[in-house]
């Protein structure tokens, strides 16, 4: 018999017409640069494939990307990474441009045993040259990507071998989660165009001079995807990421922090400083997205970590 070929998921069209048409060449090239991965078992669904952009040669590095984002917000990170490093860089679980089966867990539990499975894959012999069997791997978490970078640290002591975070979200605090009414209301406040350009304007430093037409895109092309509305709805229903930096992990970590950072509130960031000590460096002219604002800074921030911990 003729094997017959599925048809490509919403999501994965979002992708392939993300990869041809998208007005900022690097997120062209790097959706262009996704793999739709098998994680058997994950929702009980053998069907489903989730997104994972997989560009580079050398040592592994997954990267972690924040609240409401994708992977695409790595953009301009990835090439300055790419030429020494295998990149892995998955959507959460739930977010970005994942499948979202109606009726199943969206919690952090939910997010961080889809990271589990995407580390089990990548120390599998089948995925790539570079012989990554039981290597262990670094980790970049961006924003509420910070704090999943520390839980899944924690989790996997001997598989993760450092940090860097970039304005983590969620360290300190509590779960707040929000009533279903309130939710509701939030994922539709979210869907806004003024809010979505709002918010993107807020995580640069200098919004006038680099918020354009290809940042608003990249910020709001996930919100087509089907089920968007009632995984985040879900997630904000079970508090989120909050409280997961105490105790920190024994990794080596490495924080970056932009002075010019207005999404977090000040209570937020003097608290998580207050835990991280000097493993804190700010950025000048450096909003809420330091691999955005600042890339070479982060590639660099990183280099020096990694030379440190090698």
């Amino acid at each position: 018999m003729i094997a017959v070929a599925s048809p490509p998921s919403p999501q994965q069209e979002l992708l392939h017409q993300a990869a041809l048409n998208l007005l900022d060449p690097l997120g062209r090239s790097l959706a262009a640069a996704v793999q739709w991965w098998d994680l058997p078992g994950l929702t009980g669904d053998g069907a489903l494939r989730w997104p994972v952009a997989v560009i580079g040669q050398g040592p592994p590095l997954l990267l972690l990307h924040g609240f409401d984002s994708s992977f695409l917000e790595f953009r301009r990170l990835v090439p300055l990474l790419a030429q020494e490093h295998q990149l892995f860089i998955p959507d959460l679980f739930g977010f970005g441009f994942t499948p979202r089966p109606p009726g199943v867990d969206y919690s952090p539990r939910a997010v961080l045993a889809h990271l589990e499975a995407v580390l089990s894959q990548i120390t599998q012999p089948s995925n790539g040259p570079n012989g990554l069997v039981g290597a262990s791997i670094s980790l970049v978490g961006a924003s509420m990507g910070g704090s999943v970078a520390v839980e899944l640290a924690r989790r996997q002591p001997q598989a993760i071998r450092s940090l860097l975070l970039l304005a983590p979200a969620g360290l300190t605090g509590r779960p707040m989660p929000l009533p279903p009414l309130l939710d509701g209301l939030g994922v539709r406040f979210l869907a806004l165009p003024g809010v979505r350009r709002g918010l993107c304007r807020t995580a640069f430093a200098a919004p006038d001079r680099d918020v354009g037409a290809a940042e608003l895109e990249i910020a709001s092309l996930h919100l087509a995807s089907p089920g968007w509305g009632q995984a985040l709805g879900a997630f904000a229903r079970s508090g989120g990421f909050a409280g997961c930096g105490s105790p920190l992990p024994p990794q080596p970590i490495r924080v970056l922090w932009g002075q010019q950072d207005r999404i977090l509130r000040p209570p937020q960031k003097r608290a998580a400083l207050a835990l991280l000590g000097d493993r804190v460096l700010e950025l000048a002219d450096c909003g809420h997205l330091p691999h955005i604002d600042q890339p070479a800074a982060v590639a660099q921030a990183w280099q020096q970590l990694r030379d440190r911990t090698q």
